[in-house]
């Protein structure tokens, strides 16, 4: 199908996002040139500010537009334990829970060998640095439960059981409110396996 060359360019820029196909870069890019201009300036404008602006903590490499971060510079928050997760999308959730008031590690991926990802190439040698901290008394793996995350976790978990830190997984199993017959097999496995005494 003929496109002239600016929506063309469009569409082909929202296929680089995640999850979208040409159907819905199609009906966005459309949507854009519909929208006022100033609309689609400020639109402009917050994907260049958000690039520009972000970057990574350097204590703990959540995104942030100051350096450190608001969690790593917050004194009231538990030293003693670091939540570990592969991306920041996963502080944010755990910071909703409003539960969670330790210290976070962002690894910026999963240890995965068959794309040709490493140790080296997410962020574990920062993360045992801040291990000789002696503040730190937990650990807490909060990778995905994807095989990449469960590979990523007990490579760490091996890592650091020599320096003496309690390290923990967090639980996996079925959702409140969800219902047996509708769990796949690796879930209801995983909710039997972390089983707990009532």
């Amino acid at each position: 199908m003929y496109y002239p060359e600016p929506i063309s360019k469009l569409i082909d820029s929202f296929m680089k996002l995640p999850g979208i196909g040409p159907k819905t870069a199609s009906r966005l890019a459309f949507y854009v040139l519909e929208m006022k201009e100033e609309d689609v300036l400020e639109f402009g404008k917050a994907l260049v500010n958000a690039k520009r602006q972000l970057s990574d903590c350097s204590i703990c490499h959540h995104i942030t537009d100051r350096d450190p971060c608001s969690i790593c510079d917050d004194s009231h928050r538990d030293q003693s334990m670091i939540c570990v997760v592969q991306d920041s999308k996963d502080v944010i959730a755990m910071e909703k829970m409003k539960e969670y008031t330790g210290l976070y590690h962002v690894l910026h991926g999963a240890i995965s060998p068959m794309d040709g990802v490493g140790p080296e190439d997410i962020r574990v040698p920062d993360l045992l640095k801040r291990l000789h901290d002696e503040t730190v008394q937990e650990l807490i793996l909060a990778t995905d439960p994807t095989i990449e995350g469960e590979a990523t976790a007990m490579y760490i978990s091996r890592l650091v059981k020599p320096t003496g830190i309690k390290t923990t997984r967090i639980a996996h199993g079925l959702p409140v409110g969800g219902d047996l017959e509708y769990a796949d097999e690796v879930t209801l496995s995983k909710a039997l396996e972390g089983r707990r005494e009532l």
